[in-house]
């Protein structure tokens, strides 16, 4: 979970901040992210996961800190994923540059995606706009930004 975290924090955080100051920017808004205090997120990353957890519910420490602050809707409410965009052209988009991948016959993240699905996915008629349906292209293709960016030395078992 550490080595989870820890890649988290350090290629997917920057990802959504990067996307928030955009947004929020280009409506005029500033939007401010207490939580993404360095002292607190060190804390946090430092923290044994027993302890982050151990109510046996996401963000175990945050939500008892607050609990005699917050109102109880806020307390119990079930933690939702970043939003992704409904756009359709997203998909559409996504479709294009995974026939782009596929266009690499030796590219090495084939060595851990399967070619065959991610071509039915590229090829897919009906529009990929649900969550469900972009998140073998998003995931295939992040994979394959990561491997390009860091060059990682991959020996599969």
């Amino acid at each position: 979970m550490r080595q989870i975290c820890h890649l988290h924090l350090t290629r997917f955080v920057g990802i959504l901040l990067d996307r928030k100051d955009r947004v929020s920017m280009a409506v005029g808004l500033e939007v401010r992210v207490p939580f993404c205090d360095h002292r607190l997120v060190d804390y946090g990353y430092n923290a044994p996961w027993a302890l982050k957890s151990f109510a046996g519910r996401e963000k175990s420490p945050l939500r008892e800190a607050t609990a005699d602050v917050i109102p109880t809707s806020v307390y119990d409410r079930a933690k939702s994923p970043y939003p992704s965009t409904q756009d359709p052209a997203h998909g559409s988009a996504l479709q294009v540059q995974a026939k782009d991948l596929l266009a690499r016959p030796g590219h090495p993240v084939f060595d851990l995606v399967d070619r065959e699905r991610l071509r039915q996915a590229a090829h897919r008629e009906a529009p990929v706009y649900t969550q469900a349906a972009r998140r073998g292209l998003e995931r295939a293709l992040d994979l394959a930004q990561w491997i390009d960016l860091l060059e990682p030395d991959i020996t599969l078992t």
